[in-house]
């Protein structure tokens, strides 16, 4: 239970797709409220495209020791 990998770096416009590889079901919840992709199930998938230079730090707010962070330039 956890991110893979923890920290990615993209380029700005580059869209991000998290899959859920575990029984469990998790969110992908920006620190600040970007985005939010509610609970994802077993096999779900959640994308989101970073229009924005900076650094973005999640979590999954069901297993709160999950988290991670994109970082776009």
């Amino acid at each position: 239970m956890a991110f893979s990998p923890a920290t990615l770096t993209v380029t700005v416009g580059t869209t991000v797709k998290w899959t859920n590889k575990d029984a469990v079901a998790h969110t992908v919840t920006s620190d600040t409220g970007v985005f939010d992709s509610g609970n994802v199930a077993n096999a779900g998938t959640f994308s989101f495209m970073f229009m924005t230079a900076g650094t973005y730090s999640y979590v999954c707010t069901i297993h709160p020791s999950m988290v991670a962070k994109i970082i776009v330039r």
